[in-house]
């Protein structure tokens, strides 16, 4: 058998673990707020003949600034020290939270409040997600990096299963207030573990030149750098089209699906974001205990090819056990994807590139906000599962697609 590997960074790096404890504050707080403001547009838009399209559409606009601010959140990120910049944007959306959560307490809250709270912690995460993975490079040694990238994956798909599973009950028993609450502690808890944080292992980037054209010669460089000498990874991120943009949207799509398809409230729509999570955190202990397969690229096409098949099975999942298990394998495979693409990103990019190809990521997913507006119209036009199984189809094509016509992605080890 082969050895366990999870936890080798984890005991070897103290400053991985500082980050480590970021990263889960920090998706738990986004994994609360995904399910908060869901339900909170369902409530607010109770009865009217665009239901579907709102609720959908909120998700979509948390990921619509990865399209402008993405890219110049990675030239800031490759700029300035990155654990005082997070640590910056944590304390606001800590008061940001704080300020939305007494809005809620005094009954003000309207749909397009939580809009604007989406747009607004979409603009502060489009920031902080592709820093947040350059700081894992900055605290591990080179040939760490893949296990601790992965081991730092846990954080995303255990907090699914845990910041969901307690917010729909806290939603369904308290009301919304204290999930905001809740998020805002999560906030400073990220910021209480960047502070003792050291980055020994980042590599100082002495070439930009000041000023605003400074900035836009980072970014123009970003590019040439990606299509020049990582051609892979630009093509990586055509794929990413299929589980990020087109598959993406089912996470979107649950409180409808719960409440109209399988007639049940939030806290199971919590309990249905908790299994999602479940699968994808067993998915990535796997990868983070016996390592990657040999053709990091065909797993990842494997992975996108199969969230995509699930969701169209996930579409007829009228039967609620059948509905659980195939929300749990579809974490699973779109863990697999991110994973798999994630240190494939981080291990072929220069760390003073990092932030700046990883941010690009970002942008597709921000044009998930244009596919879910089309969604929800969908959905209200007809139904959650026509919708579902409308993604599935489109997912499945582009998927063939890359596999059939993508060689350099097929052989990327």
């Amino acid at each position: 058998m082969p050895r366990i590997q999870t936890l080798d960074s984890w005991r070897a790096y103290r400053n991985y673990r500082f980050i480590w404890a970021a990263n889960f504050f920090g998706n738990t707080a986004l994994w609360l707020q995904l399910l908060t403001l869901g339900w909170l547009v369902k409530y607010l838009s109770e009865g009217g003949a665009n239901s579907a399209l709102l609720v959908v559409g909120v998700g979509g606009t948390a990921a619509l600034p990865g399209i402008f601010i993405g890219p110049w959140g990675g030239v800031i990120g490759d700029r300035l020290d990155r654990r005082r910049l997070i640590i910056g944007i944590e304390i606001f959306m800590a008061l940001f939270a704080l300020s939305f959560a007494f809005l809620v307490r005094m009954d003000m809250v309207e749909v397009w409040h939580a809009f604007f709270y989406a747009f607004v912690a979409g603009s502060c995460e489009s920031i902080k997600m592709p820093v947040k993975q350059a700081l894992i490079a900055n605290t591990v040694a080179p040939d760490s990096l893949s296990n601790a990238y992965a081991t730092n994956v846990l954080t995303i798909p255990g907090t699914r299963m845990i910041g969901p599973f307690v917010g729909g009950i806290i939603v369904a028993s308290l009301g919304f207030f204290w999930n905001f609450i809740f998020e805002a502690l999560l906030y400073l808890g990220v910021v209480c573990s960047l502070i003792p944080m050291k980055t020994p292992f980042k590599q100082t980037n002495s070439n930009s030149a000041p000023g605003v054209a400074g900035f836009f010669e980072d970014m123009v460089e970003g590019f040439r750098y990606l299509w020049k000498k990582q051609r892979v990874l630009a093509l990586m991120i055509g794929l990413s089209s299929a589980p990020n943009i087109v598959c993406h949207p089912v996470i979107f799509l649950l409180p409808m699906f719960t409440a109209n398809v399988l007639h049940q409230g939030p806290d199971f729509g919590g309990y249905f974001m908790a299994v999602n999570g479940a699968g994808g955190l067993i998915m990535v202990f796997l990868l983070s205990a016996f390592g990657f397969p040999k053709k990091r690229g065909m797993a990842c096409i494997i992975s996108a090819l199969a969230s995509a098949v699930l969701t169209l099975i996930f579409s007829q999942s009228i039967w609620m056990p059948m509905a659980f298990l195939v929300l749990a394998l579809f974490g699973a495979t779109q863990t697999m994807y991110r994973t798999t693409n994630g240190v494939l990103t981080q291990v072929l990019t220069d760390d003073e590139y990092r932030v700046r190809i990883t941010s690009l990521n970002r942008i597709v997913m921000g044009m998930v906000i244009f596919f879910s507006l089309g969604i929800g119209w969908f959905a209200d036009s007809t139904s959650p599962r026509w919708s579902l199984a409308v993604m599935g189809g489109l997912a499945i094509a582009i998927s063939v697609l890359f596999f059939l016509g993508s060689k350099r992605i097929r052989e990327q080890e």
